[in-house]
C-alpha cells in the first residue's frame, strides 16, 4: 500500500526531473533514496527507510562522483542523466521540508522565501 505522503513526495519528484510517467519517478525516487541511506547512520537512515520500505544498501561512497557514478549503474543512464536524478529527489525533500517549517526557513536552504500575493 503506497501512503498519501509517499504519493506527494512521488508527484513532487515527477515534476521537479521532470519524468513522463510516475514509474520512472518513481524508479528514481526509490534507486536515490537507497544510495542516500547509505550516506546515513543510524536514527536518521532509518527513518529515512522506514516509511518506503528500501532495501538495504551495502555501499557508502566518499564522493558525490561515485554517488552519481552508481546511480547511472543502478538505473541503466548515463552520468549526466544521474546527475539530473540525483538532483531532483534531494530537491523533492527539501520542498516537503520547508512545507512543514515556518517562514524564513527557506532561506536557509538556498531557497527564495516568497510570500503569496493578497
Amino acid at each position: 500500500m503506497v501512503t498519501t505522503r509517499y504519493r506527494h513526495l512521488l508527484r513532487q519528484v515527477r515534476h521537479l526531473g521532470r519524468y513522463p510517467t510516475d514509474a520512472e519517478a518513481e524508479r528514481v525516487l526509490d534507486a536515490v533514496l537507497a544510495l542516500l541511506r547509505a550516506q546515513l547512520t543510524g536514527d536518521e537512515r532509518g527513518a529515512l527507510a522506514a516509511p518506503l520500505a528500501l532495501p538495504r544498501p551495502v555501499t557508502a561512497f566518499a564522493f558525490a562522483f561515485a554517488f552519481v557514478e552508481s546511480l547511472a549503474h543502478a538505473l541503466g543512464t548515463s552520468l549526466a542523466a544521474a546527475r539530473w536524478d540525483a538532483s531532483s529527489v534531494p530537491a523533492a525533500l527539501t520542498d516537503r521540508l520547508l512545507d512543514h517549517l515556518p517562514r524564513g526557513y527557506a532561506l536557509l536552504f538556498g531557497r527564495a522565501d516568497l510570500v503569496a500575493a493578497a
